[in-house]
């Protein structure tokens, strides 16, 4: 008889490529990726840090862009078109990274 694992379905689950640093970015980010502001209306890269757990959005939003709508705590709120509707999006400053 073959026992099969249980399924997970926890955040992370099918992200084994998409949020994986290569080999020489690892370890913990920049200070003052944590540290950066952004105003309402400011349009941002949803960049997810894999090394930062909390505030991690969806990871069906890596490499979005939104549009900043307020903000809550230490995270930001934003804007994000998924196909033809609109979401909201709550993320920490580490995953984020302003339009240029």
């Amino acid at each position: 008889m073959v026992m099969n694992m249980a399924k997970s379905y926890g955040e992370r689950r099918k992200t084994r490529h998409k949020l994986k640093k290569s080999s020489r970015k690892r370890g913990l980010s920049a200070v003052s990726k944590a540290i950066q502001e952004f105003e309402s209306g400011d349009m941002v890269h949803i960049i997810i840090d894999p090394s930062i757990h909390r505030g991690m959005p969806n990871p069906k939003f890596h490499g979005r862009t939104g549009k900043v709508v307020a903000r809550r705590g230490r995270a930001y709120i934003l804007s994000v078109r998924d196909g033809s509707a609109i979401k909201e999006v709550i993320a920490h400053p580490q995953h984020l990274s302003p339009q240029v």
